[in-house]
């Protein structure tokens, strides 16, 4: 097997824990420090991200377009799909299906996420629940 081949495995074992809202093996791919978005984070706040958008979209699901690897980079492309049936940033839940699109660059070091970066379009969330745009 490749290490591309390596890669690609890693990366659909990590969207299907992703998809199983596993937060803990999610984590499982995380360096112990990382970026996201520049930002330096640990582990555990990396993963405490999900729970509170989990438990907003109990069916929030990421739907892989596209899967590109190139050396020790991946970037996904994805249609990501929920309905809002908790509390959202505040908002309660309007039962209403939302859909965006997503944009993630992964940079892995010794085979875990050392760096990403991510385009969600939370904007579009907030207009398909009846709101105007995502809180900063």
């Amino acid at each position: 097997m490749t290490q591309r081949d390596e890669h690609r495995s890693l990366y659909l074992s990590y969207l299907k824990y992703c998809n199983e809202h596993d937060v803990d093996r999610m984590a499982s791919f995380y360096r112990p420090t990382m970026k996201v978005n520049d930002v330096p984070m640990d582990r555990a706040a990396v993963a405490a991200q999900f729970p509170p958008l989990f438990s907003a979209f109990p069916d929030w699901h990421w739907e892989m377009r596209n899967l590109v690897v190139d050396g020790d980079y991946i970037v996904g492309h994805f249609t990501v799909t929920g309905t809002h049936r908790g509390t959202f940033q505040g908002i309660a839940a309007t039962g209403r299906r939302v859909t965006i699109s997503e944009f993630t660059l992964y940079r892995l070091e010794d085979d875990k996420f050392a760096e990403v970066w991510d385009l969600t379009d939370m904007d579009a969330v907030m207009r398909q629940i009846g709101q105007g745009e995502a809180l900063r």
